[in-house]
């Protein structure tokens, strides 16, 4: 029987935060499909994937977002899942999230994207303030007006001041987005301009505001080191710049700059 479902974790060299990523997939109220996709295979994660019995597939050349992301959308794909989330190895899922998701899907079966409320951790798992996410919340009210999510103008909506969906927390419908949904060159609004331009195409976005991901802040996360040599801002103010005249993006950009100090390491 082909999976409805499956989380295919994009792994990364030799993170400590994989295991538990894999602990909160292994663990759903809703059994599913999980695999581990790679792009630099090691012995920590062959060791992680036969501990938990995962196939692991391996991408041969370089590391980027763009190709491991649609690499782990292939894989899971092929694999015969319709419903495909490019689980991120630092975070957390919620044991309710495929639950949540699946419901979903029952009562929209146009469902091209579903994402979530997050909560923000440190690297040892304790809750921070969520100042990024209280925004972002703002950006997604459209959203909850689901019998209009597929409509361009509410999926545009969130992303249009910001991005204010959460990337950790989607699952995309391949059938319906295919499985080469990431593009560019960019190294942080990567899945920003995916959305985008899935708000395009057709499809409903539906998001559960509830805590349904545990998203981690670390010293080694990318969002970080992003802040730190300015490419975050560089490449937001780049996409504010397609969506509104120069001038207007400059201000857009005043507030939204204030919340990298949400991912400052305390």
């Amino acid at each position: 029987m082909k999976p409805e479902h499956a989380f295919a974790i994009s792994a990364y060299k030799d993170s400590p935060y994989l295991e538990p990523c894999i602990l909160s997939l292994v663990g759903q109220d809703t059994p599913g499909d999980i695999l581990i996709c790679t792009s630099t295979p090691n012995d920590h994660i062959s060791a992680l994937s036969e501990k938990y019995s995962l196939p692991l597939y391996i991408r041969e050349g370089e590391s980027s977002l763009r190709a491991d992301w649609n690499f782990a959308l292939y894989c899971a794909a092929q694999r015969g899942a319709r419903l495909v989330t490019v689980a991120h190895q630092d975070d957390i899922y919620h044991r309710d999230y495929r639950t949540a998701l699946l419901s979903a899907y029952e009562h929209y079966p146009d469902m091209s994207l579903f994402c979530t409320r997050y909560e923000t951790i440190d690297e040892n798992g304790r809750r921070r303030p969520g100042e990024a996410e209280a925004i972002k919340r703002i950006l997604r009210l459209p959203l909850r007006l689901r019998r209009l999510g597929s409509l361009r103008f509410i999926k545009e909506l969130p992303l249009r001041f910001g991005n204010g969906i959460c990337c950790p927390s989607c699952t995309y419908n391949v059938e319906l987005c295919g499985t080469e949904i990431f593009a560019g060159d960019h190294t942080f609004v990567t899945d920003w301009e995916a959305l985008l331009r899935l708000a395009g195409m057709p499809g409903r976005f539906i998001c559960e505001e509830r805590e349904l991901l545990s998203y981690r802040i670390h010293d080694g996360a990318a969002t970080k080191e992003n802040i730190r040599n300015h490419r975050r801002e560089a490449e937001e103010r780049e996409i504010f710049e397609r969506l509104w005249p120069k001038a207007v993006a400059g201000l857009i950009m005043i507030p939204y700059k204030k919340s990298y100090k949400a991912y400052e390491h305390k």
